[in-house]
């Protein structure tokens, strides 16, 4: 599978799963593949302790890696509502990893994080429930063989846990095709006579959704799906060193595989970068000194994706390490997607931030002082 671009959560880390499941011996909700605990550590990690495990008849070990930095009781809450009767929505900020936790909490739950529906304003109910080929609609009329389920259609069957990324970019018709489901636990197929039109959910199926803050308004949910949500925050990173390690380690695992491979983002750069980031997210330095903030979603993904841009520049036209020059060079298209103004914002960082630690000749950041005409637009 070399030349899949990304694999899903549970075939990506089958090994700590694996494990996981083998070690396992707290109580599972009904239709869990782990129970609650295990989840929890698959989310928080194993603080370096290693899972012995058997993989293909022979003995193995996987240590599980951290895949979320922040409030660890959110997580825990998380799994609680998940083993519970109301859906779970995840909201933030963009770039606040819900969709990456989403996708994780599925991946240990049900052992499946593809049962998704992206929200956006040209999603229909038959991209949710279900649709029909209509080849054998016209040749044998509605039957269970002419039936195509759609997620939540297979999820509500199958016991598993639906995700709903964006909900709020879905139009509130389309929203409200959940209520029968997350309420009674049923979805039914009018066009299907007896049992065949009813699907009842078994234990094991949830929904978890998500939201951005920013597109609040825009397709608001009614009371009465928020009513059958459980509502959890996820905030930006605060810590500056998490939001390093988690840069380092999703450039590294990005870059795995790849031609680039080989290409070095040393801590150095990396500290560059992710100070930048986060400075100008939280609106004044780490010493306190106020900076505009502007238009653009200054997230940790987004930096992530400004440091694996720079490690292929690097690799592609560089001598294979990343300079500050390279960061300079991809944040103005990451970090100004508003235009004029965000650029103005990433050239008062350069004068208010940067140029105080080039002129104390702190690490590289003369060299990142001398890249601001990378800055220009």
């Amino acid at each position: 599978m070399n030349d899949v671009l990304r694999l899903p959560a549970e075939r990506r880390l089958a090994d700590e799963l694996d494990a996981l499941r083998a070690h396992d011996r707290d109580p599972r909700p009904p239709g869990w593949r782990l129970s609650p605990r295990a989840v929890e550590t698959f989310i928080l990690g194993s603080n370096g302790r290693a899972y012995e495990f058997e993989r293909d008849g022979a003995p193995a070990r996987a240590v599980i890696s951290r895949k979320f930095y922040g409030d660890d009781l959110l997580v825990q809450r998380a799994i609680v509502t998940l083993a519970s009767d109301r859906g779970l929505l995840l909201v933030g900020e963009p770039g606040t990893a819900k969709s990456w936790l989403s996708e994780h909490l599925a991946a240990a739950v049900s052992g499946d994080s593809l049962l998704t529906i992206q929200g956006s304003a040209g999603v229909t109910e038959d991209q949710i429930k279900y649709s029909w080929n209509y080849a054998l609609l016209l040749a044998e009329g509605p039957s269970l063989r002419a039936l195509v389920p759609a997620p939540l259609y297979l999820g509500m069957r199958a016991g598993k846990v639906v995700r709903f990324e964006e909900i709020t970019r879905a139009p509130h018709e389309v929203q409200d095709t959940l209520l029968s489901c997350m309420s009674d636990k049923v979805l039914t197929v009018p066009e299907l006579p007896g049992d065949d039109g009813v699907v009842l959910a078994r234990r094991g199926f949830n929904v978890i959704g998500t939201a951005n803050t920013r597109d609040r308004g825009v397709n608001e949910m009614s009371s009465a799906l928020k009513r059958r949500f459980n509502f959890e925050t996820v905030p930006p990173v605060e810590d500056l060193n998490d939001e390093v390690r988690i840069v380092r380690e999703q450039v590294t695992t990005m870059l795995r595989g790849t031609t680039a491979e080989g290409a070095l983002l040393g801590d150095d750069v990396l500290e560059l970068l992710v100070t930048t980031f986060h400075e100008i997210r939280a609106g004044r330095t780490v010493d306190g000194v106020k900076l505009d903030r502007g238009g653009a979603v200054m997230s940790t993904a987004e930096a992530v994706a400004v440091g694996y841009q720079s490690a292929l520049f690097a690799s592609f036209f560089g001598r294979g390490r990343v300079e500050p020059e390279h960061v300079a060079i991809h944040l103005a298209g990451a970090a100004a997607k508003e235009g004029g103004d965000d650029l103005k914002v990433l050239r008062n960082y350069w004068e208010v931030a940067v140029k105080p630690r080039a002129a104390r000749e702190l690490g590289l950041w003369k060299a990142y002082y001398k890249a601001r005409s990378a800055l220009k637009g």
